[in-house]
């Protein structure tokens, strides 16, 4: 597992064939790079560990940010036993094995803490075995996970858990980190300033990453720099973080939709690069555009749902990276198009309407007769025909008589909605005028 590090060690030796990752472990709070917001004073980390009162928590952040570092200096600090499992890899059989130890550790004195990996992983059956054995204090659980409680793990287990956040690293963080791992080995990276800044963009807030690449480095014995594209075509390039069913996927898309909404096509284009840079579908992308095109500019720019159409058949025909074009261009003319939530918002309280009001039925005058019974019973009668009247409007009453709130749509003044709103003015004009 990566680990972070801020100390100044004595050099390695040459012999020493433990992983890097494992060498720069932290061995104090104090070396921990990046997490000063989790890790600072007042903090619930600090105050736990101040008070000698270690609880179960959480620890929600991206892959390489040093989950499995506190967990293992909480089991030093606190003095109690550390047991580590992965989620991924374990299940009901391994849990058993672990519960049933720290029993035993428990009846003589020594507490448990157990680091779950990728806790998320866990069915809720298995998430809840966990929660009579916090309760009685047999187990201190640490979980980790990259994913977001709220949708990942079950309420039961979240309410025994407090959840800590940790930062994502920065460009300094990892810089950082290239530097000790440098002085610590008494040895420079071969590699010129452009392909160091690569290295660095390579890990994408990932120390595990970086700590890995860099031990890869070491070990080609290089006797000369090393420019930016030699190392990028050396290295196996690491995808950005991106999980196609977890939060990550959805902050990228509510990113590009917002941009969107924005008019801002510039960081629309930017989003849209970063979800086709991770290997999103380009299918779910031309949905989503498609559906910006209904939800945010609906009637005001009525080309939008036929180009979203026309461009997604373009893609279907070119394939990538050729089709890439046509997401950019509809991206880049939904941005710029006229906005308007109105149908969105109409068709909302429309339903709400519905559901406020029941199962109303349709006015007499305008039901169909088909049977002397149904025309026997007032069925059609007094319905006028539109045509019949002038301006094809005869201004009746189409709603339940019994529903009060009768406006939904409620048109913009962008784009071709103003003719909308135009025409819809008209015709409430027209209803307002007696009948002559």
């Amino acid at each position: 597992m990566s680990d972070l590090f801020n100390q100044q060690q004595p050099e390695i030796s040459a012999t020493v064939k433990r992983p890097l990752a494992d060498l720069m472990r932290p061995t104090s709070f104090d070396f921990v790079v990046g997490q000063d917001r989790l890790l600072g004073p007042n903090t619930t980390l600090s105050l736990m560990i101040s008070q000698s009162s270690l609880g179960s928590f959480l620890l929600w952040g991206p892959p390489g940010v040093g989950k499995t570092t506190i967990a293992r200096l909480l089991s030093t600090k606190f003095e109690v036993h550390f047991e580590q499992l992965s989620a991924i890899f374990s299940g009901v059989k391994e849990l058993r094995n672990i519960f049933d130890s720290a029993k035993i550790r428990k009846k003589n004195g020594k507490s448990t803490l157990l680091f779950v990996d990728e806790i998320h992983r866990f069915n809720k059956s298995q998430q809840d075995a966990f929660l009579p054995y916090i309760e009685d204090g047999t187990i201190v659980l640490v979980g980790a996970t990259t994913e977001n409680p709220s949708f990942s793990l079950n309420s039961a287990l979240l309410s025994r858990c407090q959840v800590l956040v940790l930062d994502r690293l920065s460009v300094k963080n990892l810089e950082q980190i290239l530097n000790n791992i440098q002085t610590k080995m008494n040895s420079t990276l071969l590699l010129s300033p452009d392909a160091q800044r690569a290295l660095i963009d390579l890990a994408d807030g990932d120390a595990r990453s970086l700590i890995n690449m860099i031990e890869q480095i070491f070990s080609w014995n290089l006797d000369k720099r090393l420019g930016r594209e030699s190392l990028i075509e050396r290295l196996s390039r690491r995808m950005p973080n991106f999980n196609r069913t977890g939060e990550e996927h959805f902050n990228l898309i509510s990113a590009l939709h917002k941009s969107i909404r924005g008019s801002d096509p510039d960081a629309a284009l930017y989003w849209l690069s970063r979800m086709l840079n991770s290997g999103e579908d380009p299918n779910y992308l031309f949905r989503r555009l498609t559906r910006i095109a209904l939800e945010d500019i609906g009637l005001a720019d009525e080309n939008a749902k036929r180009i979203c159409l026309e461009s997604w058949q373009i893609y279907e025909r070119l394939g990538s990276p050729e089709g890439d074009l046509a997401l950019a261009e509809v991206t880049i003319y939904l941005a710029l198009a006229f906005k308007s939530n109105a149908v969105y918002t109409a068709f909302k309280n429309s339903k709400s309407a519905v559901v406020d009001n029941g199962s109303q039925p349709p006015p007499k005058h305008i039901l169909n007769a088909p049977t002397m019974l149904m025309k026997e019973q007032g069925y059609g009668e007094g319905y006028k025909y539109d045509h019949d009247y002038e301006n094809s409007f005869s201004g009746q009453d189409y709603f339940p008589n019994l529903i009060k709130d009768r406006e939904y749509y409620n048109p913009s003044n962008q784009g071709a909605e103003k003719d909308l709103r135009a025409k819809l003015e008209y015709f409430k004009s027209l209803r307002k005028t007696p009948e002559s």
